[in-house]
């Protein structure tokens, strides 16, 4: 697999990785994000496999059902995430396949071996995700409420400013008693905001 830095700016980074026949891709993936310390990160690729095994949820068991692709397929579309799981970046990604015939499958991706090229843009955010065990699926999700490694403001919604109840149109009342002092204040023919009406 070749990588290159192809854009960065405000801590964040995009990378375009080229894979080649043999390769197979989570286990190029999750390398790629170990060696770079990535915590939170989007992909997307096209190319094709040689074989795969994609993988459908089942609700039952809890567990995935393997779907092996035996065949050469074109790769319609990969996407996928980086995020931090007990510490460490980990690869969650699907993808949809369309064999000879111009048929399609889909699932999330277990394993693919490429060929004879796959072409991944992956982009870090400066934002760090976590996951967390979901008890309800089984599964590792992400979980936009978590604090970050040192404890500090979560990432997410969860990170918004909160105004208290009892201060909540603090704001509100300061900006209308701004506006009521100046449609008091006569304004000189050069002053910003002269000729203007108030409302």
């Amino acid at each position: 697999m070749q990588e290159r830095l192809i854009h960065q700016d405000a801590g964040g980074k995009t990378f375009v990785l080229v894979f080649e026949t043999g390769d197979e891709v989570l286990e190029g993936l999750s390398r790629f994000a170990r060696e770079r310390g990535l915590s939170a990160a989007h992909l997307s690729g096209i190319g094709a496999f040689s074989h795969a095994v994609l993988g459908y949820f089942d609700w039952e068991t809890k567990g995935y059902e393997r779907i092996p692709v035996a065949d050469q397929v074109e790769v319609l579309s990969l996407v996928g995430d980086v995020a931090l799981q007990d510490g460490e970046p980990t690869v969650h990604a699907h993808v949809v396949v369309g064999g000879r015939d111009g048929s399609a499958r889909g699932g999330h991706l277990l394993e693919a071996h490429v060929r004879p090229t796959l072409e991944v843009v992956l982009s870090e955010s400066p934002a760090h995700l976590r996951k967390r065990h979901d008890p309800e699926s089984g599964l590792a999700l992400i979980a936009l409420d978590e604090t970050d490694a040192a404890g500090g403001v979560p990432q997410g919604e969860a990170s918004l400013p909160h105004v208290p109840g009892d201060n909540a149109n603090v704001a509100g009342e300061q900006a209308q008693r701004i506006v009521e002092a100046e449609s008091d204040t006569p304004r000189g023919t050069s002053e910003e905001g002269a000729g203007l009406e108030p409302h």
